[in-house]
């Protein structure tokens, strides 16, 4: 599986006079739609036990057990696909997918087409050697591409941008990373049906993004994602809404 040559360049565009609370709003057909928050920034006891009624019985246990910073990512991320549906309306086809550390929660949405999204720190401390790790998981072309890293620096933020990638894509099907083997003649076309986006989030945080090409297209030509991104607090309702921000892809 080769991401090296398979990521969409986006450039920011921040929205301007947003009001502080909004509805919840659906993508429309061929948009990508990704909320986030950093649950630092949630500090209402009230509405993170709002939150928690939300969940079913087994789902409150499970939250329960956990500790410190990941009980509040866990419910956050639960809070993030609480969308509400009007009775008068047939819901469009969903397609959702979370991810979520203990300093950032996010979810991906999108309308008939399967999508996948994965969230690491920059920082993220991995235990073993990163050329070692990689060679199990990698492509040859990666690995390569990460051997001529000399600085440890730059070589550690290039692997989690790949991981990341990866990991968005092995959801976005519906697997898991380990199940993904890399050989030396894999298919250089697995992921030419599948469009991927990379983004920096809070300077502290890569979020990759993968969405299935829309297959009613037809032909060679594809339709660049149309990305737009939120940062949020969540309410029952309403959303808190602190930063939008719209992506338009500069490479293809």
């Amino acid at each position: 599986m080769n991401m090296v040559m398979n990521v969409r360049c986006f450039q920011r565009n921040f929205s301007s006079a947003l009001p502080p609370l909004v509805s919840l709003q659906l993508p429309s057909k061929l948009e990508t739609h990704f909320w986030y928050i950093l649950p630092d920034e949630v500090t209402s006891s009230s509405l993170l036990n709002q939150h928690m009624e939300l969940l079913s019985p087994s789902e409150k246990l499970n939250v329960n057990q956990m500790r410190g910073d990941n009980r509040k990512a866990a419910l956050l991320a639960r809070a993030l696909v609480d969308w509400p549906n009007d009775d008068n309306q047939c819901p469009p086809p969903l397609h959702f997918n979370i991810s979520h550390t203990s300093s950032l929660v996010a979810c991906g949405v999108t309308v008939d087409v399967p999508v996948g999204i994965d969230v690491e720190e920059k920082q993220r401390r991995i235990k073993n050697n990163i050329l070692a790790f990689a060679k199990r998981y990698f492509s040859p072309e990666e690995v390569k591409i990460l051997s001529a890293i000399s600085d440890p620096d730059l070589q550690h933020q290039e692997f989690i941008k790949l991981w990341t990638l990866k990991e968005a894509y092995v959801k976005a099907l519906g697997i898991n990373a380990s199940e993904i083997v890399v050989e030396s003649d894999y298919p250089e076309n697995l992921t030419s049906n599948w469009e991927f986006a990379l983004l920096d989030l809070a300077c502290s945080h890569y979020a990759a993004i993968c969405v299935e090409k829309d297959k009613s297209i037809g032909g060679e030509a594809s339709i660049p994602m149309r990305l737009t991104a939120w940062k949020t607090i969540p309410s029952l309702k309403m959303s808190v809404l602190l930063e939008q921000m719209q992506f338009e892809p500069l490479v293809a």
